[in-house]
């Protein structure tokens, strides 16, 4: 079993794809070559006449340009300057060095190889660019006596109808194209054990492009921390470590009143609800520094204070807690009535706790091995 395992990761054996993966891809294809190719034949004034010259309203690397832009839409292959701007400037390859040598049998190697070199400088690398170079070197009479042109009509034109039906349908149905890496926050412990700047010196060692962006492993590698940091000391939500002190002001009460719960319980925010229980805003100690005591709570209270569901995982509140702009985080419910809530005293205390226990846990597992 190992050894067949091997033997299918030497290989390269992809992953198996999912129905919806592969249902999602066939239909965007489909459509898109569709698209492309029915806007440049009913174009009245390039359709019937570039036909009558014998040349393609359709060049075949956007065959492969589609397979890159609707099976792996992620890829920084698929996007819309790679698909676009690598098919033209591989395309300019191919006429040159056709109009330079003449031969096809030498233009070939050579329109490709400058193609590579030419994508990869203008930051636009796509496999297809080189069967599009090819394409302009060896298309035929009718290719070649078209020239630079060839190079806008169709290639430039196809990528850019395809580009554009991508970005349709891939918003549609995926949501994220042009792709943006989605940011990731991982638990504290874990976040502080690399950046952005560790992730790109290591890819600047592999010299080679890696089919990834620096973003999507930032990300990736986000929440595998996560995961791990979850498995070793357990989910702890946040109604297991929030206060129910039971403190609360309403929106109508007077600021004397808020001062003088303050004072009692040494604390520096205290929730506001209505009468029914919902969660109104919050109240800090530093917003009463210039304000009178004859004021009311609604007037200077926080209306959008950070919210947290009673079991959403403690560690996702860890980032917004540490970033300077809250300090507490209001536990609530469906209905929005207030259940508890958690300052950055509670949450650090609570990781600290799983620290603890992480490490009483190894240690233990040391003395039994």
């Amino acid at each position: 079993m190992r050894v067949m395992h091997g033997l299918l990761h030497w290989v390269g054996v992809q992953s198996a794809p999912t129905a919806s993966r592969l249902w999602t891809a066939g239909l965007g294809a489909a459509f898109g070559i569709l698209a492309a190719g029915l806007v440049v034949r009913f174009w009245p004034e390039l359709g019937p006449s570039w036909l009558g010259l014998g040349l393609p309203l359709l060049i075949a690397p956007i065959g492969a340009s589609a397979v890159l832009l609707f099976a792996v839409p992620a890829s920084p292959l698929a996007q819309p300057w790679a698909i676009v701007g690598g098919n033209t400037v591989s395309a300019l390859c191919g006429i040159f060095w056709m109009k330079v040598l003449g031969d096809p049998a030498y233009a070939a190697c050579l329109a490709v190889a400058s193609a590579i070199v030419a994508m990869s400088l203008a930051r636009c690398l796509h496999p297809p660019g080189g069967a599009c170079a090819l394409t302009c070197v060896i298309g035929g009479k009718a290719v070649v006596a078209a020239g630079w042109s060839f190079a806008l009509v169709p290639v430039a034109l196809d990528s850019a109808l395809l580009v554009a039906f991508g970005v349709l349908y891939n918003s549609a149905v995926r949501g994220n194209y042009p792709h943006r890496a989605v940011q990731f926050a991982a638990p504290g412990p874990a976040r502080a054990g690399f950046s952005m700047a560790d992730i790109e010196s290591v890819l600047s060692q592999y010299d080679q492009l890696l089919d990834v962006s620096s973003e999507d492993l930032d990300t990736l590698f986000r929440q595998v921390e996560t995961r791990a940091y979850r498995r070793l000391q357990g989910t702890i939500r946040c109604d297991q470590i929030m206060r129910e002190d039971g403190l609360t002001l309403r929106p109508e009460d007077g600021l004397a009143r808020a001062v003088a719960l303050f004072g009692g319980h040494r604390i520096g925010a205290l929730p506001v609800i209505d009468a029914e229980g919902r969660l109104e805003g919050l109240l800090r100690l530093d917003s009463l520094v210039s304000v009178g005591e004859e004021a009311r709570v609604e007037q200077v209270m926080d209306t959008s204070p950070c919210i947290a569901a009673a079991d959403a995982p403690i560690d996702e509140l860890l980032p917004i807690l540490s970033g300077g702009m809250y300090h507490e985080a209001l536990v609530v419910d469906a209905r929005g009535h207030l259940l508890g809530m958690i300052t950055q005293t509670d949450l650090l205390s609570a990781l600290w706790r799983g620290h603890i226990a992480e490490q009483i846990a190894l240690h233990e597992g040391g003395k039994a091995g």
